[in-house]
């Protein structure tokens, strides 16, 4: 067994939604709305995070900063999050502002995840919102460019020349972006798909989000994949001087089945196992397994993923279209039957 460490227990929704009598999601409101409910209800239950996937052009959730301050002001303890928001499509200066204001309303709460996303429900999304990548440029390259913008502009300092005849009066020197939010620079994590974006994510200063899959780099299951991740990704933070420790978060499909609803839904993937796909058609990734068992089977097999031993906070994905109160089920499951026995709580 792997050494334990406490570790911050979050959600992570992507919000999904479908007209089908089967769900308990059906419209893009229900989405929006059990989406605050349940980041409501985790916080009762004594979670740590409420985190929420951002896709464009699908049946998920998408622009995140309402969802975002309307958690905000319906919560306040729990840490609110994305993971991840795609930046081929973001205007970074408008972004800043959004973020800042949701920050702001959630009293310094948001731990935003960005990344250059994955692939889209159409052909080069980002064109549609007015993006092109620059000559020579990939869309990677340019979503790491607003990125490094909307770093630069949350830091608070001024850079804009102002009016010499402004409709409002102005401190003096150079204006940046209001609202500001102190202290939002030190909590933007980067969704990193392999180990040189992890790298780079690390010498810039920010904290590290590695999710369900991974570009497959070595031919091993995914948690070890990821494991040599997290290293590299800390190791590049020490080099770059960073003052403090980075934070690293795991994303796991995790079910304890404790009553009937549990083995109806998920007592089939028991002896789920890492899957080998194609991201697009040149990118190999493994796809890491579903977690379904009884309690004391799930803490034996969890306690050998050496990924989640080596982070410091877990997100639990949960099945949105189950409803409120199930997914709150889940959660509280993994609160009470695995965690306190791996030695995260």
């Amino acid at each position: 067994m792997l050494d334990a460490m406490a570790k911050k227990i979050g959600f992570l929704s992507f919000g999904h939604w479908a007209p089908s009598p089967h769900s308990q999601t059906r419209s893009a409101s229900d989405a929006l709305l059990q989406s605050i409910d349940l980041a409501v209800a985790a916080e009762e239950l004594g979670a740590d995070g409420a985190y929420f996937r951002v896709h464009h052009f699908a049946r998920q959730l998408a622009s995140p900063f309402p969802l975002l301050a309307a958690v905000g002001a319906r919560t306040r303890r729990i840490e609110i999050g994305t993971a991840v928001i795609d930046m081929r499509y973001e205007n970074p200066l408008y972004m800043a502002e959004d973020a800042g204001a949701a920050d702001l309303i959630a009293g310094g709460r948001l731990q935003l995840g960005i990344s250059r996303g994955s692939p889209e429900q159409v052909i080069d999304g980002w064109r549609y919102f007015g993006y092109q990548p620059a000559e020579g440029e990939s869309d990677a390259d340019m979503a790491r460019r607003h990125a490094e913008v909307f770093l630069d502009v949350i830091r608070g300092e001024g850079f804009a020349q102002p009016n010499p005849t402004p409709m409002f009066s102005n401190p003096p020197g150079l204006l940046r972006l209001e609202p500001h939010s102190p202290g939002l620079r030190e909590r933007i994590w980067w969704g990193a798909g392999s180990n040189a974006t992890a790298a780079w994510a690390g010498r810039l200063g920010m904290h590290l989000q590695t999710s369900t899959l991974k570009w497959d780099e070595s031919g091993e299951p995914l948690h070890l994949q990821q494991a040599e991740q997290i290293r590299v990704f800390r190791e590049a933070w020490k080099a770059a001087g960073h003052a403090g420790e980075p934070r690293v978060s795991v994303s796991r499909s995790v079910f304890p089945l404790v009553d009937e609803r549990d083995h109806a839904y998920f007592g089939r993937e028991r002896s789920d196992t890492d899957k080998i796909g194609y991201i697009d058609a040149g990118t190999r990734a493994v796809f890491g397994r579903s977690y379904a068992a009884e309690p004391d089977a799930l803490v034996e097999q969890l306690a050998q993923d050496e990924a989640i031993a080596a982070a410091d906070t877990l997100l639990l994905t949960v099945p949105n279209q189950l409803g409120v109160e199930y997914c709150a089920h889940v959660i509280e499951a993994v609160l009470e039957h695995v965690a306190p026995a791996l030695g995260w709580r």
